[in-house]
């Protein structure tokens, strides 16, 4: 992969990952039109670029994150009563508790079926993101007809079943923030509280898998670059320009997507995902 390629990968990646439909799709489609080069560094780009997306979501939400930190260590209510433990919280740690109850799922997945999930489409994974768009795009179209009454809060549960969302977005194709979002949308959550959350949510899980491929990244063995298809390590310039060009990028989709969420846009988004899942078909062909 040559430093061009990265750059292109990059801005990919940041405008892909908050918009829904499919950073992870995209940066396959992107590898493939790219040619073979491209095709260099495979999970270790990917990761780098992924926390490059991280990082601007913590610049875009940063006086959020500050909240929740400021909130999480004050001391719980007086039990008055018959009062739960759960309504002894502040809004603070009732959210940092929503988002780590909606890691449960994308956690198991990760820990136990990541490998074997990612096994079955290694060899063909242009139909897998082809088929997955179009199941994006009819989940925001989803959206765009159904209109539940909205919460202004997200409730435990809710969290968990946007959890579930995002652990099966694992699939390449599956919008992560498009499956939490829309998921959230159909279960009645406020737009503007929903998209925030989504993106916090995914903090924790990709910086977990950041960590436990690190040692991949610093000193990558023999077997894993045979595992992954890669003759020889990724250079550092392209990563660095990646990074640099998913963080950019990232910055700019984040405080789009959150403005695009508020206006009821999404269904240009699902529109664009069944063309860009035929079009993915098509060629797989």
């Amino acid at each position: 992969m040559d430093s061009i390629q990265a750059l292109i990968l990059g801005l990919v990646q940041g405008l892909t990952e908050y918009l829904p439909v499919s950073s992870s799709g995209h940066l396959e489609i992107g590898k493939v039109i790219l040619g073979e080069g491209a095709e260099a560094g495979g999970l270790t780009f990917d990761i780098i670029v992924h926390v490059a997306t991280v990082l601007s979501t913590l610049v875009i939400l940063n006086k959020e994150i500050a909240w929740l930190f400021k909130g999480i260590f004050k001391p719980l209510a007086p039990a008055d009563g018959n009062l739960s433990l759960y309504r002894r919280l502040n809004d603070e740690q009732r959210y940092t508790l929503n988002i780590l109850i909606s890691m449960i799922p994308v956690g198991v997945v990760g820990l136990c079926f990541k490998d074997k999930i990612e096994a079955l489409y290694a060899d063909n994974i242009l139909p897998v993101v082809g088929c997955c768009l179009l199941v994006t795009a009819a989940l925001l179209a989803m959206t765009h007809f159904y209109k539940a009454q909205e919460k202004e809060t997200i409730s435990p549960l809710h969290a968990f079943i946007i959890g579930i969302a995002q652990a099966v977005a694992v699939l390449p194709g599956l919008s992560r923030s498009g499956s939490t979002i829309g998921t959230g949308l159909l279960l009645g959550n406020n737009r503007q509280s929903l998209a925030q959350f989504s993106f916090l949510m995914v903090i924790p899980p990709i910086l977990g898998e950041a960590l436990l491929d690190f040692k991949h990244i610093v000193s990558p063995s023999a077997e894993y670059l045979a595992e992954h298809g890669i003759e020889q390590p990724i250079e550092t310039m392209p990563l660095i320009v990646g990074f640099i060009a998913a963080f950019i990028s990232g910055c700019i989709a984040c405080k789009w997507m959150i403005a695009l969420v508020k206006r009821c846009k999404l269904i240009y988004f699902a529109i664009y995902c069944a063309i860009a899942g035929s079009v993915a078909l098509y060629f797989s062909l």
